[in-house]
């Protein structure tokens, strides 16, 4: 299984992205896509999460209202509007194949994503 990730920049605050992951391998089904993100010297946190089909989407409160996640049938896609300097980071996809949990740990995740490169000014 692969994940990569893609459309990380360089925005001024308030701007907008779009991150995509895209996966690929043996998997039959989407059992829970994680969007992660790490910034220097912080821990890595979960911040939205789908389950499959789309369903069920769940989000850290610091991005909520502000970041969107959603899924077709090839790529799972994170709109991220009203950009903050804070969020600035290295944002991961992660799969887990055993289903989503209500909390977002990295240890509960089996595939990752090489990451992508968020920058806010």
């Amino acid at each position: 299984v692969q994940l990569v990730e893609s459309g990380g920049g360089s925005v001024q605050a308030g701007g907008s992205l779009r991150l995509s992951c895209l996966v690929s391998g043996n998997i039959r089904s989407w059992p829970c896509l994680t969007w992660f993100r790490q910034a220097p010297g912080k821990e890595r946190e979960g911040i939205a999460r789908i389950t499959a089909g789309g369903g069920s989407p769940a989000y850290a409160d610091s991005v909520k209202g502000r970041f969107t996640i959603s899924q077709d049938d090839v790529k799972n896609v994170l709109q991220m509007n009203n950009l903050k300097p804070e969020d600035a980071a290295m944002y991961y996809c992660a799969l887990r194949t055993g289903g989503c949990l209500p909390t977002m740990m990295m240890t509960d995740y089996n595939y990752w994503g090489q990451g992508t490169q968020v920058t806010v000014s």
